[in-house]
C-alpha cells in the first residue's frame, strides 16, 4: 500500500482559491498511490483564527468538491485533511473529509479535541463526538486530527473498531516539534498500527509550522519524515504488519482497564 502525505505551505499571500487549487493539483501528481493524505485546515491555517468565520464552508462546499474530483481524476483514497465546517443549523467544526477513488465522501470527522484552553478553536469551534473509522481495500483507518493526538483513549476506541492504520492530519507548531514525533511513535507503538501524520508547513498568522511529516510503523519504526519546507513524502507500507505485530507481540490481549465497567 503506497502512501503519500502532501505537506502543503500555507503563504498568507496566497488565497485560499488558488491553495485549493495547487493542494488538488499535488493530490492528481500522487496518481499511483492508494492513499493520500492533506494536513488540517490548511486552506486557512490552523492558527489563523480570525479567519475560520470568514473560510467556514458547508459540507459539501468548494473544497469537498474540488477533492472530490481530485481524488476521482487520481484514482486514490483521499484524506483531504479538515476544513471549517459549518453547519447550518449549528457552530462551525473543523471536520476532516475522505474521499473514495471514484469521489464519493467515505468518511466525515469531526474534531474530538479543541485546542486553544479556552481561546481560538476550543471557543470558535464545536467539538465532534464520534470516533471514525473508514475501511479501505488493505487496511481500516482510524480519524483524528492534531490535538487529538495528545489522547491515547481516543486511538483505543478506533483500535477498538479495527484501525490498523491512524491518519493525523495536523497544523503543529514548531515550538512544540519533540511532541509531534514522541507522540506519533507513542500512538504507533502503543496500538500496534501505521501512524500516518501529515502537518502543514509555512507559517500560520505568525506561528511558524513544525512540517516534519511521519510515518510510523506499527513497531515504532519511522519509516519516513519530511523537512521543514513544502514536501510530498511517499512511503510503502506492509498492510498485513499490524496483524503480524499484535500477533507476534500480543499487548493488545493483555489489557485489562477500560474493556468492561469496573466492579464495585
Amino acid at each position: 500500500m503506497r502512501a503519500s502525505l502532501i505537506q502543503i505551505a500555507v503563504d498568507e499571500d496566497e488565497s485560499v482559491a488558488s491553495r485549493r487549487q495547487r493542494a488538488a493539483s499535488l493530490v492528481r501528481d500522487q496518481a499511483g498511490s492508494d492513499l493520500v493524505v492533506l494536513p488540517e485546515l490548511w486552506t486557512t491555517g490552523a492558527f489563523a483564527y480570525e479567519e475560520f468565520a470568514a473560510e467556514a464552508e458547508p459540507l459539501e462546499g468548494p473544497t469537498y468538491e474540488v477533492m472530490a474530483k481530485a481524488a476521482s481524476d487520481a484514482g486514490v483514497w483521499l484524506h483531504a485533511g479538515s476544513i471549517p465546517e459549518r453547519d447550518p443549523e449549528g457552530p462551525l467544526y473543523n471536520t476532516s473529509l475522505v474521499f473514495s477513488p471514484s469521489g464519493d465522501l467515505a468518511a466525515a470527522y469531526r474534531k474530538i479535541h479543541r485546542f486553544g484552553f479556552d481561546k481560538g478553536e476550543a471557543v470558535l469551534m464545536g467539538a465532534g463526538r464520534e470516533p471514525v473509522t473508514v475501511r479501505l481495500p488493505d487496511t481500516t483507518v482510524g480519524l483524528a486530527t492534531c490535538y487529538d493526538l495528545r489522547f491515547p483513549e481516543l486511538f483505543r476506541v478506533l483500535v477498538d473498531a479495527g484501525a490498523e492504520t491512524l491518519v493525523i492530519p495536523a497544523g503543529w507548531p514548531e515550538r512544540r516539534r519533540a511532541h509531534w514525533t514522541l507522540l506519533a511513535q507513542a500512538r504507533a507503538v502503543e496500538n500496534q498500527a501505521f501512524v500516518l501524520a501529515c502537518g502543514t508547513a509555512g507559517t500560520h498568522a505568525g506561528v511558524p509550522q513544525a512540517g516534519h511529516s511521519i510515518v510510523v510503523d506499527p513497531w515504532g519504526e519511522v519509516l519516513a519524515e519530511a523537512g521543514a519546507g513544502e514536501e510530498v513524502l511517499t512511503v510503502d507500507l506492509d498492510p498485513a504488519k499490524p496483524a503480524a505485530t499484535r500477533e507476534q507481540f500480543p499487548a493488545l490481549k493483555d489489557r485489562v482497564l477500560g474493556l468492561a465497567p469496573p466492579r464495585h
